[in-house]
């Protein structure tokens, strides 16, 4: 197993990449996506929140990510030391009517198509995503942690309706007309994405790519009056079952499945590293489950990360965790303080392992 560090996009500096390195990372998880454009009540930090207007503009629709943009990303982060193993997340301007079934759906899959043979023509073996319709919404941040430290959590269901011109939690249209988003079903949902695999998987065995699926975070089964894809544990085995192709992976969240309603998390730990799908972990800690949740530090919540990782070494996998997010402390440089916590408390509990 290897330490990786997630940085957003602010965030991808020489500094940055330098700091991962002294708290014992090898690798990194890079986005792309500028969750904080744009948007006057989500400023630049550690983590996006947002309110009913979602997180900020999306990005260019008419410009995907170049080969140089993302090898530069690479070329800086193995100056540092750092071996670059994922971008996470596709840019929703990118993409947005495949998760919408929109007019625009056959040209937005060739986007990804197009992204996925430049991450191959740049060397990145992941591609993370998210196949939700809402996004990471109706989360909330306050002093949740021990000690008073600033960390995110959910009060209760978030169903205000979803704008028109809005998916995946941004504005793709600032222009759009007044009115909601129609809902979906979950059938409807399942048939996109069933879709989705089918177009995209080719191209990325053909490019050496993995794409591997976050489960939908906060894990309720509507949000915004959308469908929410895996929101229990055992929806990823039918992700699983979708397609063959062992470019159809997860990437695993820990902190996501335990908020999950009655989920187990060091069975379906177990279930699926055994199956061999997953691409990486995120690892954090949290109280409690949806609707009712509190992100907390990493040694100070409901799950036994040192029995995670053990489970997760007895099945064989090899590949990269990072510590997604982690409360911010009291200090001069709070989102380095809390990360370097949690980056420090992986390290030692990987090699004890």
């Amino acid at each position: 197993m290897k330490l990786g560090l997630g940085l957003y996009r602010h965030l991808l500096t020489p500094a940055n990449f330098r700091f991962a390195r002294q708290c014992g990372a090898t690798h990194l998880v890079a986005h792309l996506v500028d969750y904080f454009r744009g948007a006057p009540d989500n400023p630049p930090g550690d983590q996006p929140t947002g309110g009913d207007h979602g997180w900020g503009l999306a990005g260019d629709s008419r410009r995907l990510w170049t080969v140089d943009e993302i090898v530069a990303v690479r070329d800086a982060a193995r100056a540092e030391g750092l071996q670059l193993e994922a971008i996470e997340n596709l840019d929703p301007a990118h993409w947005h009517d495949v998760l919408l079934d929109g007019p625009r759906r056959d040209e937005h899959i060739e986007n990804v198509k197009t992204t996925l043979l430049r991450l191959g023509e740049a060397e990145v073996p992941i591609l993370g995503y998210n196949f939700s319709i809402a996004g990471v919404c109706g989360r909330i941040a306050g002093p949740f942690a021990r000690g008073g430290a600033v960390a995110i959590g959910m009060d209760g269901p978030y169903d205000a309706p979803m704008p028109l011109g809005m998916a995946w939690n941004m504005v793709v249209n600032p222009h759009a007309q007044a009115g909601d988003v129609p809902p979906a079903t979950h059938e409807q949902l399942w048939d996109r994405l069933a879709r989705f695999l089918d177009a995209v998987l080719p191209v990325a065995e053909k490019s050496g790519v993995r794409i591997a699926l976050h489960p939908d975070d906060p894990p309720m089964e509507s949000m915004r009056g959308q469908p929410r894809l895996v929101y229990r544990p055992e929806l990823y085995q039918r992700v699983i079952d979708l397609a063959a192709s062992p470019s159809n992976q997860l990437e695993f969240c820990i902190g996501t499945i335990a908020e999950m309603q009655d989920a187990d998390v060091y069975e379906a730990t177990r279930r699926f590293a055994d199956q061999g799908r997953i691409g990486y972990v995120h690892l954090r800690n949290v109280r409690g489950r949806v609707p009712h949740y509190r992100e907390t530090f990493i040694d100070d919540g409901d799950v036994d990360v040192p029995r995670v990782l053990q489970i997760l070494h007895e099945n064989g996998f090899e590949g990269v965790i990072i510590p997604d997010h982690a409360p911010r402390m009291t200090c001069d440089a709070p989102w380095h303080a809390g990360m370097a916590h949690a980056m420090g408390y992986l390290r030692a509990a990987i090699d004890a392992t």
